[in-house]
This record gives C-alpha cells, structure tokens and sequence, in this order.
C-alpha cells in the first residue's frame, strides 16, 4: 500500500480503520504462504518487536509432514517457537475482507537462514555489493476448473472438469464470455499491489497466463507469491479451482513461471550496448553465462518438486538442458533484445511450482556469478535446441534427488546461500522424492498388475 513504510505508519492505518484484528503471512520453503489473524495489541506488540512462530513451519512438507531427515528442525528440538518479523511496508488491503489489512513477515534469528525471503534479500545485497540493482517480473501459466477442493479430492484428482473446452489461444470470445472472472482477477491484482500486466488465454483447456509487472527482485517476488495465494482464493470464491502444477496432465504441455531479470546501476539498465551482437552489454554476456554455467548446480531451488521434472521434457516449450539464444523459446535461457531499458534474461526453466523467492534467488545468484568471474557463454542456439547435441555440462538433472545432489555438492551455492540452507533444502527435496517412491501409481498399476 502506497505510504506505509514504517511501524509508525502501520500502526496508524490499522487504528484510523478501527481493525480488531490484521491478518499476517509467510511463505514457506514450497512458496506456500503460512498465517493467521492477530488482535490489534499483538499486532502492535510484534511490529516493534516480532513475533513467535512454531518452526514447524519450516520443517514439514507442503502436506504438512513432517521431515524425518533435517537438523534445524525435527522432534529432537521439540519443535520451539522461531521469532518473526514483521514488514510493516509490506501492507496490503485485502480485496474480500471489507477494510482488512494484510502484512507479510519473514523470518528471523537462527531461522532466518532458511527463509526464502530472507534468502532473496541476500542475493540482493551481493547483487548491490558488485554495484547493480536487480529488477525482475513473473509470467505465470495455471490452469482452472470447474472444481471445488471437496469435488477434486471426492474424483481422486481425476476427469476433472475443465473450466472451458478446447484449444482457443488468446481468445477474445473466452475473455468476453468469462468476463467477470477476468475482471475480478486484474482487478484483485490492482486491490493487492500485484498489478497484472498482461492477461489472456493460453492454448489448452481452461489455461490462463498472466505476466506480473516489473518491480525491484525483492517486491517482484512478493507480487508473484501473493498471485499464485490470491489468485487461488479468487477461483475457489467463484466455485473454481487453480492449479500452478508443473504439469497436471500427460495431454498438456506443462505450466511454466518464466523469470524475466535484467541489472541496473545508477538507475540506468546495463544489460544493453549500442553496436554489440544483439544489443548485448558484456555485462549481459556474462550474466547469461553464469545462469547457463549453474543452472545444474541450482536447478532444485527452481525445479523444486517432483511434479517438476514432468513438465522438463523434449517438445513440451520446456527447456531439457542450459541452452541460451536470442528471441527463441526452445532454450532454457532467452536473451530478448531491445533498448536500455526493455533488454532482458528471461529464465525459461522455470515452471509455474516454483517458489519465487527461491527460483529468483538462484537465477540471480547464478547470473551475478557470471559478471564476477567474467564466464562466457557459447555460442547462441539457432533452430530448435531440443534436437541440437548439447555438451554433457550443460545437461539438466532429470529428478528431484539429482539435483538435490549438485545442489549439495555447489561451492558456490554453499558461499552464499550458506551451509544451513544448502543441506536443510536439499533434505527436504530428498524427503519429497522419498514420499514418492512410497507410492504406487496408475502407470505402475495398468503396467505390471496382470502382466508381469
């Protein structure tokens, strides 16, 4: 909300609006957003001084269970409370609460090590350290149906109702005919700070995508997770559900949640240069290098689900290794040229799953790393980068436990995400594939039950 920026100011719009209570939030390692309601003295008390969250929150899956493979968290601590801190310019209005407010926190103390928002913010300061502002938007990619949480579970996930039939790629008639959803969709986007730039129907049934603007790395982030909470909330409202699956089904291609990034310094952008390939600066050149060097070392803070490595399949407009070119959409990483100002990465890898402040936080990370040790990159794909031959460091993990590894063994990733995130994510992505090796699936079921 345009003018909160510090405890005094919230503290004034909470009692001019006469609130009981204010609704607060943080997101957890999955990107899923944790809260409650807090009274008007708690509110106050914690904006001074914080407030108390049991830890939990960063010790059990997005199902809530709980990791049995972690050290910062587990039954051998008893699982205590983690202080919080709350972001008092973080204040929202909540566009179905008449009058609400909402703030984000993140946390703190030895927890803070492990906050995705936190860890965002530090790639930022080693951004500002090397002399750059990072700036940055998210496309997101999610499909809708005529669902509710209850009627989803009751089919077992299964011959759900799409929301609208067909292939119809930026329909006009779907956008009209639907009208009011859209509305209430740009105009939850206005309500809540995430204004949607772009809104328009994707080719598959019932599939959205919706380009977040841009902002500062930090706020763009905030934009994007907020998105994926309230867009739910918008669907489910209108007796609809969303989903920002990676890919939910074998006919589709999947969701995506494209990354666009590009550096400023003293307010000016530095990734374009007159009379360069492309318009490229060197300082682009090189920023692609480094996401195109680590992207395999980084991939589980992007890719961070199971689910994930579905959608990193050949010709599904996902990428399958670290390829970069120019204005093409078969590589991981796509230089988009244009003018100081619009010249951009933009992180293809991504899919819709991802959390924002993980998946940014390493793009950027990997990026910077590239400008500081002045990596280039090859040479730019040209055709399609699915059937080119692409040499065997630049292939892409092909699941959840791969990357988990090089995640483990990254140097880099070690020095500046520190040791306590680096061995605490990758547990939990090791404990995510574990869940579903327990599982017997449908695949497994028609293949072998009669037959084998």
């Amino acid at each position: 909300m345009s003018g909160i920026f510090s405890v005094e100011q919230a503290r004034k719009i909470v009692e001019e609006r006469g609130l009981s209570h204010v609704k607060v939030g943080v997101f957890d390692l999955d990107g899923v957003m944790r809260g409650k309601y807090m009274s008007r003295a708690k509110f106050f008390a914690a904006l001074e001084g914080g407030f108390n969250f049991c830890d939990v929150v960063l010790g059990w899956d997005s199902n809530d269970q709980l990791y049995d493979n972690v050290t910062h968290t587990g039954w051998h601590t008893g699982y205590p409370d983690a202080t919080v801190r709350l972001l008092p310019e973080s204040c929202r209005d909540l566009m179905y609460e008449e009058g609400g407010l909402f703030f984000l926190a993140e946390f703190s103390g030895a927890s803070e090590a492990l906050c995705p928002r936190a860890m965002l913010r530090r790639v930022i300061e080693y951004s500002r350290s090397l002399g750059f502002e990072p700036f940055s938007a998210v496309e997101y990619e999610f499909f809708v149906f005529s669902e509710t949480p209850k009627s989803a579970q009751a089919k077992g996930y299964r011959n759900l109702e799409p929301w609208t039939p067909g292939n119809f790629g930026y329909s006009v008639l779907r956008n009209s005919v639907q009208n009011e959803f859209y509305q209430e969709l740009l105009r939850l986007g206005e309500v809540m700070d995430f204004p949607i730039e772009g809104l328009h129907n994707e080719t598959g049934p019932g599939v959205l995508e919706v380009a977040i603007g841009v902002d500062g790395s930090l706020a763009s982030a905030d934009k994007a997770a907020l998105f994926k909470t309230f867009a739910k909330v918008c669907a489910q409202r209108n007796s609809l559900m969303a989903t920002f699956m990676a890919k939910w089904s074998n006919d589709y291609p999947g969701q995506s949640g494209h990354l666009h990034m590009s550096l400023q310094k003293d307010g000016q952008g530095v990734f374009f240069q007159e009379g360069k390939p492309h318009g490229m600066s060197d300082l682009m050149r090189h920023f692609t290098a480094g996401c195109q060097h680590y992207m395999p070392q980084v991939l589980a803070m992007v890719a961070s689900t199971v689910n994930s490595y579905s959608r990193l399949v050949p010709g599904y407009w996902a990428p399958t290794n670290a390829t970069w070119g120019v204005e093409n959409r078969t590589c991981a990483l796509r230089a988009i040229p244009g003018s100081a100002k619009s010249q951009r990465l933009e992180y293809r890898v991504a899919g819709a799953d991802a959390n924002p402040y993980l998946a940014l936080a390493a793009a950027l990370a990997s990026g910077l790393w590239g400008i500081e040790e002045k990596l280039e990159p090859n040479q730019p794909i040209q055709g399609n980068a699915y059937t080119q031959q692409q040499p065997p460091e630049l292939e892409l993990p092909h699941t959840l436990w791969s990357a988990a590894q090089n995640l483990k063994a990254s140097q880099r990733a070690r020095e500046l995400f520190g040791d306590a995130f680096v061995d605490h994510f990758a547990a939990t992505r090791e404990w995510e594939e574990r869940e579903l090796r327990k599982t017997i699936t449908d695949w497994e079921l028609r293949r072998y039950f009669e037959i084998i």
